[in-house]
């Protein structure tokens, strides 16, 4: 079997073709601009090019054939109809990875299934792809082009700490202001629930569904089991990292306004995604994964993750002084505010 990933060096997809890479039936094919060819394993076949460079991608294909096209940096309808131009004869099956943001917000209830209706009013990333999907299915409908469509939720590695506030620069800002022993912003009151996933766990679902024709025209969610609050979430990175934590909380429309300018998209991360208490039905992808399951819980991960990213500094702990102060006027204001009551 021969799978083709266009991108196949980030959180989610690296985890999978280093799965696959121990499995003698697959030959593994990255198509990508080779920017991180040091941390693809040996045995993978690559193709540098840059995808949105349609003639060029044309040309190094030639005639080269795919049981599996596996697509993850596909974010604007633009891209996936790029991508049925270029596959619809060289795959037996082409993997969209969309997003569990473009379930309907506000939701009407909190278990999520696939069949719970895609609308997003306050992100248009989730509206990208719910438009990504819709030109697809299309295609599936209409000519039986062989799609198959993956909704993954906040999915890590070792180089992520997951967070449901932080800045430009990802997640250190924040880890620093624990370590610093300065309040750190939660939204609302921290209640809601979230679902995070470690890579490795997601990686089982999706190579479950590869080459397989119970898939094909079929969306999945693939999400872990495990249920946490956003309170349990901050308070695991701070016992991990043995500081206290002190919580600043702030609701989620405070946040939008206020970061609005200083070019923080809070309206479409927080209220429309993680400000949502949701709690995700797996079902329908453990008929097709049986051995699917948690098995990285959050506590382990976070503990894995924060070995990686405190001894790889170069790589991972990105300072961002603006959000730190940013974080720090946001406090202040709210404090003055209180005070004026």
């Amino acid at each position: 079997m021969k799978a083709l990933f266009i991108g196949g060096t980030g959180t989610i997809s690296m985890a999978i073709v280093k799965q696959l890479t121990s499995m003698p039936s697959w030959e593994v094919w990255l198509l990508n601009r080779g920017n991180k060819a040091h941390t693809v394993p040996g045995n993978v076949k690559q193709i540098i090019a840059d995808i949105h460079d349609e003639a060029v991608v044309a040309q190094q294909l030639q005639d080269l054939t795919f049981d599996v096209v596996c697509e993850f940096i596909g974010f604007h309808v633009e891209d996936v109809e790029r991508d049925y131009r270029l596959f619809r004869d060289r795959t037996k099956q082409y993997i969209y990875i969309s997003s569990a943001s473009a379930y309907h917000k506000p939701a009407a209830g909190y278990i999520i299934s696939e069949g719970t209706t895609l609308a997003n009013p306050y992100w248009q990333y989730s509206r990208d792809k719910i438009a990504c999907e819709e030109f697809l299915m299309k295609k599936y409908r209409e000519e039986g082009f062989p799609v198959t469509i993956v909704r993954p939720s906040h999915t890590y590695d070792e180089r992520n700490i997951p967070l449901g506030v932080h800045g430009k620069n990802g997640f250190w800002q924040v880890i620093k202001r624990m370590m610093e022993g300065k309040p750190v912003i939660i939204q609302g009151d921290g209640s809601s629930l979230w679902t995070l996933t470690f890579s490795t766990d997601f990686a089982v679902g999706y190579i479950s569904l590869m080459g397989n024709r119970h898939a094909i025209g079929e969306a999945f969610q693939i999400t872990g089991d495990e249920t946490l609050t956003w309170n349990q979430i901050y308070k695991t990175i701070a016992d991990a990292l043995n500081v206290e934590l002190k919580p600043y909380y702030v609701a989620s429309e405070y946040l939008a306004a206020a970061g609005e300018k200083y070019g923080y998209d809070f309206r479409g991360s927080l209220i429309g995604d993680k400000s949502v208490s949701v709690v995700f039905d797996n079902s329908k992808i453990k008929r097709l994964a049986p051995d699917m399951r948690t098995q990285v819980r959050y506590d382990q991960g976070v503990r894995i993750a924060l070995d990686y990213v405190l001894s790889h500094p170069e790589e991972c702990q990105k300072d961002d002084p603006e959000f730190d102060a940013w974080c720090d006027r946001v406090i202040a204001a709210l404090e003055a505010s209180k005070a004026q009551i």
